[in-house]
């Protein structure tokens, strides 16, 4: 019976588990040590007697260098950034309000209205960057920060909207009725009480919100041009690859240090944004 009951535990959970993680991170493997592979071993055939597809036993930070050195790949992540930070904080604004009104106050056709935001959400940025750059064109914010910040939002607030409004009905109505009958108003109840407690809430939609801006690259290679002012996603791409010549060691250097912020924000919120999806996933 225990040799039945681990044999099933080794079938039905660590080995789905191993292919899973494995799965997961080989590609990670994989971008960083071809950052670190000398382009003598990159350019090499696979069938020759000398190549080790899967390791290097000569490492290098040569792409690192090069890629800081001959690139304004710097300015590319700093412009990446501010748009993103930009961008979340408009959203989770918008989204933190629309998501109360929808979940608190009753007024006609809320349900229907909050069932429309979500789906803005899932309709695709292919269909929405041709009259988005008409604006942005006719507004003269072309190959600015400007015309990313003010486009990330069109598919941010529906999500954030969407995600909040499912936070805040976890919440007791009462703790906002207690401080109602205490004297606060309905501003100051929901400033002082609700949005403390939805913290979690709050932090998994500026996440989710903020890869998405970090990750976005149709807007992005749509409304921006000068290698001054174009994101980290759509300067890798353009200016490594040169029509059929790729810098493959470059490239992953640059996907390696554009991984990087992302990775750390979810190691130091990684509880926060677990409670605030599961929670928020409850109608």
């Amino acid at each position: 019976m225990v040799i039945e009951r681990r044999w099933k535990k080794w079938v039905y959970f660590y080995i789905p588990l191993a292919v899973f993680v494995i799965g997961t991170l080989f590609p990670f493997y994989w971008m960083f040590i071809t950052s670190i592979r000398p382009d003598a071993e990159l350019y090499r055939s696979w069938r020759a007697a000398t190549n080790t597809p899967f390791w290097t036993l000569h490492p290098t930070i040569e792409h690192f260098r090069d890629l800081m050195a001959k690139t304004t790949f710097p300015i590319w992540l700093w412009n990446t950034f501010f748009i993103a930070v930009i961008s979340t904080l408009i959203s989770l604004f918008c989204g933190l309000l629309a998501g109360y009104a929808l979940a608190r106050l009753r007024f006609p056709m809320a349900g229907l209205l909050g069932t429309s935001i979500f789906v803005t959400y899932l309709v695709p940025p292919t269909l929405l960057f041709i009259p988005l750059a008409d604006i942005i064109r006719s507004f003269q914010l072309g190959n600015t920060p400007w015309a990313l910040i003010l486009t990330y939002p069109t598919f941010l607030i529906p999500f954030c909207t969407w995600l909040l409004m499912g936070y805040f009905k976890t919440i007791p109505k009462e703790l906002e009725e207690c401080a109602r009958i205490d004297g606060a108003t309905r501003f100051g109840a929901m400033a002082r009480i609700i949005f403390p407690i939805a913290v979690p809430g709050i932090l998994s939609a500026g996440i989710f919100a903020f890869t998405l801006s970090w990750n976005e690259f149709i807007y992005a290679l749509t409304f921006t041009s000068s290698s001054d002012e174009i994101t980290a996603s759509v300067g890798v791409t353009q200016e490594l690859i040169r029509g059929d010549i790729y810098y493959w060691g470059q490239l992953m250097a640059g996907a390696m240090l554009g991984s990087v912020p992302i990775v750390i924000l979810y190691v130091f919120f990684l509880d926060y944004y677990v409670s605030g999806l599961t929670a928020g996933a409850v109608k």
